[in-house]
């Protein structure tokens, strides 16, 4: 969240908040010359044309439109996400890390290590952690050169590594820019087999992004080797999956190697929401990808619309605990016309778009759908219901690094799901700070909103602060 001063002058600045705290010194910046001309004939022209636009009108199709019957989750060298015996399954998210900052100046690799101390320190406090979410914002990618910009992930991911946890990621505005590309970061998160990071909706140019894809969690019962319905047990309903996890790209950013100044749309592609929406809504047992209803989580960076109006109705503090400092929030389509034009180029007209409808509307029409988790203001960290029912929670995490703006103090948020709170709908959560103390303890449940708990005091941490 929050963009550094431009290095390009054919750019102007994302759409959130700005830095605006420090002057980043980009002399030397890498940039690739020398483009070739290539001269095409016409009927090849076309040719390619005709099989772009084969592949456009292919692009909402996802790579694994089966049913469960092989996954990246039921393949992968760890095994599948299971519950632990003890009927509980937990996860850590970790979001807006912004790896990468002015590394020729003292300040960014020591802002870094802090970073690691901070997810180190999380992960021992949390030795219960079945999964680990990285929710976007890993690097900033305008400060990375072109020669090591994905390298930062490697320091991204050792604590878990060192700890022989797993992890599933979404990417951030800040995960693409002139020198980092989404697809390469993708694959050097894929070098590691800890990674179940993948990629479930094809587009054109990676236009719908990167990071759409769902894993799902069994019953501690089943078999490791088996972890999916049909695979080695097609008649065992301990390998049903209990909960299911979507991850989506919110993208934005700027292009990779192009002199860009309008940027990349900064919302979940419709073509996602429209594989969200058969992925959840099949009743037929011969498509359904996991039984219609099944409980979930979602994941996403930039927050949806709709956060913005549940902030303007009131957060309290004792009823949504968790501090409420970016005023107003973000959120997906923010600077952005309907028409496709931008405020900051057009000087005047629009603040945002609407684009990132047709993603809220599929939430909202998921059965079973119980929470949707982003990061992005590093100023919030609040959870309010949300949806026709009020049924579905939308929450922030904790800002985790020591890159990017603001200096409220780091954290990750913790989500337990149990398979007894499942049956009535209800998880419990809390933000667990890098001083080790644990605060917003609370039950997203059906009287959340209502109950009372502890107010979340604003503290502060800095690099070089006692």
């Amino acid at each position: 969240m929050g963009n550094a001063p431009s290095p390009h002058p054919w750019r102007g600045h994302s759409h959130d908040h700005d830095y605006g705290r420090r002057i980043i010194n980009l002399r030397n910046w890498p940039f690739v010359t020398g483009f070739r001309i290539i001269r095409i004939t016409s009927s090849f022209v076309v040719l390619l044309l005709f099989l772009f636009c084969l592949s456009y009108k292919q692009s909402a199709i996802p790579i694994w439109p089966r049913p469960l019957l092989e996954t990246p989750n039921s393949k992968h060298p760890f095994g599948p996400l299971r519950f632990h015996k003890d009927g509980t399954f937990h996860v850590s998210i970790f979001e807006d890390l912004h790896f990468g900052e002015n590394a020729w100046e003292t300040w960014g690799p020591q802002q870094d290590k802090a970073s690691i101390r901070v997810i180190s320190t999380i992960l021992d406090a949390e030795p219960s952690t079945s999964l680990v979410v990285l929710n976007g914002d890993l690097v900033t990618g305008e400060n990375t050169f072109l020669h090591n910009s994905t390298h930062y992930l490697d320091q991204i991911v050792s604590p878990m590594v060192d700890r022989n946890l797993t992890w599933a990621s979404t990417y951030g505005n800040h995960d693409s820019d002139f020198n980092l590309s989404r697809s390469a970061l993708f694959s050097r998160e894929k070098r590691y087999p800890n990674s179940r990071t993948t990629q479930m909706v094809s587009s054109l140019n990676d236009e719908a992004g990167i990071t759409n894809y769902f894993l799902p969690v069994y019953p501690s019962s089943c078999p490791s080797s088996a972890g999916a319905r049909g695979s080695g047990t097609p008649s065992k309903p301990s390998c049903v999956p209990l909960l299911v996890l979507y991850f989506f790209d919110s993208r934005g950013g700027f292009r990779f190697q192009e002199p860009d100044r309008r940027g990349q749309e900064n919302w979940v592609h419709p073509s996602v929401a429209s594989w969200f929406k058969r992925a959840t809504s099949s009743s037929s047992s011969s498509t359904a990808l996991f039984p219609r209803g099944t409980p979930s989580l979602a994941f996403v960076h930039i927050p949806p619309n709709a956060t913005r109006g549940l902030q303007e109705s009131g957060i309290h503090p004792h009823r949504h605990p968790g501090i409420n400092q970016d005023v107003p929030a973000s959120r997906q389509a923010q600077g952005w016309c309907e028409d496709g034009g931008q405020l900051e180029l057009r000087g005047a007209g629009c603040s945002y778009g609407g684009q990132d409808a047709p993603f809220m509307q599929a939430l909202q029409e998921t059965p079973g759908l119980l929470a949707v988790f982003f990061g992005h203001d590093h100023g919030n960290t609040w959870c309010k219901n949300w949806g026709v029912n009020n049924t579905v929670r939308l929450c922030y995490g904790q800002r985790t690094g020591y890159g990017g703006y603001g200096n409220w103090v780091r954290g990750a948020r913790q989500v337990v799901v149990s398979v007894e709170g499942l049956r009535e709908r209800e998880l419990d959560t809390w933000i667990r700070l890098e001083t080790g103390k644990a605060v917003a303890r609370m039950r997203l449940n059906e009287s959340y909103g209502e109950d009372w708990y502890e107010k979340v005091e604003d503290e502060r941490t800095c690099l070089g602060c006692g």
